[in-house]
């Protein structure tokens, strides 16, 4: 008995921090889900970046907080609104703050918003904004390309990567791309 409650005071001592570990904007978080069909987790497994307002843009519930709230939180928020909405009726939220360890951004390029496929490219020194972009198979078809946010030393920069001088903005490590949605109308 003691050494199962010794056992349960070590787990919960390694894993408390990550649980509640708070995001911030500018930083990706990775969230994944279970309790859904294949092709739908799909849809929403990913990395998401937290835009400079704090918010990410989920699939078929579109902008959620996020900035300021604990991983285990915003999995909590994310659930709730996917059965608020109908969508899914017992999904299991999981997201983990890249924040929460070196190692998970080291030299990487976080690319997310309405691209293909939403995740880390490893950075290799010289990388343009559109060769990131592009690493995760290019915008969307709702995805806005003359608006592509950069977020790069707590500060955010927006390009218009429809022209070539903005295409070849040079990125640095750690860095992440937000290609947002096309707005009414189709920009």
């Amino acid at each position: 008995m003691i050494r199962h409650l010794a056992l349960v005071l070590l787990l919960t001592a390694m894993f408390a921090p990550a649980a509640f570990a708070q995001i911030t904007a500018g930083r990706p978080v990775q969230i994944s889900i279970l309790g859904v069909p294949p092709e739908e987790a799909q849809r929403v497994n990913g990395t998401y970046p937290v835009s400079a307002s704090g918010t990410i843009n989920m699939p078929y519930i579109g902008e959620i907080r996020a900035a300021g709230m604990s991983t285990a939180g915003l999995a909590t928020t994310i659930q709730n609104a996917y059965k608020a909405a109908g969508i899914y009726t017992t999904p299991t939220i999981q997201v983990i703050s890249e924040d929460l360890g070196a190692a998970l951004r080291e030299n990487v390029i976080t690319v997310g918003g309405f691209v293909r496929t939403p995740g880390a490219v490893k950075f290799v020194p010289g990388m343009t904004l559109y060769q990131a972009i592009s690493n995760r198979g290019g915008a969307s078809e709702f995805g806005a390309m003359n608006r592509v946010l950069v977020h790069s030393g707590g500060k955010v920069r927006e390009y218009d990567c429809t022209k070539a001088q903005f295409q070849n903005i040079e990125l640095k490590a750690n860095d992440t791309v937000e290609v947002p949605q096309k707005n009414w109308r189709g920009r």
